[in-house]
């Protein structure tokens, strides 16, 4: 009897414990501000956390063209292309690295098997645009200090590198 008594308390305590828990988050949605209240977004960019996973920032200088991030990547959305270096120096000369991030799942699997660390998760959350034309990324037609530099992305930017036929950069032999 003893031990009915009990099971009933400790169903009613959990109950009502649940019970209270959905009561705030009910009473908290009433009293939320709207998003635009608490981050002026499109004027000032919304903070994001340290490990958050953006649009990609990459650095074209320093990639060989293993191709291993583009082997890495689970959905197939990296496009490389490569050429032959001339006779005296060795290895591939990337005229072309592309991202579709129509396809993109910003899994991260791309970044760690890249041997000379030239690719990274930016904190960049927004390339809108108006065409899906504009979610596929050429960074190597893209000047440096977008594709690299600390404002990465920028739709306006991406757009103008559709207009350019051949790479910006030229690698130092």
């Amino acid at each position: 009897m003893f031990t009915w008594f009990r099971n009933v308390g400790q169903t009613v305590g959990s109950l009502t414990a649940s019970l209270y828990i959905t009561l705030r988050y009910f009473v908290q949605t009433y009293r939320r501000r709207p998003f635009t209240k608490s981050f002026e977004y499109p004027e000032q960019p919304v903070p994001v956390k340290p490990r958050y996973r953006g649009f990609h920032r990459f650095d074209l200088t320093a990639c060989i063209g293993c191709d291993k991030c583009a082997r890495a990547c689970p959905v197939d959305c990296i496009y490389i292309e490569k050429e032959k270096a001339v006779a005296p120096a060795k290895g591939f000369v990337v005229t072309g690295f592309a991202i579709d991030y129509t396809k993109c799942m910003f899994c991260s699997l791309c970044v760690d098997p890249c041997p000379a660390d030239c690719i990274f998760m930016g904190s960049t959350y927004d390339i809108s645009g108006y065409t899906r034309d504009g979610c596929i990324v050429d960074f190597a037609k893209l000047p440096l200090t977008v594709a690299w530099g600390q404002d990465t992305l920028n739709p306006t930017a991406v757009m103008e590198s559709k207009r350019v036929s051949l790479p910006v950069w030229t690698k130092a032999v």
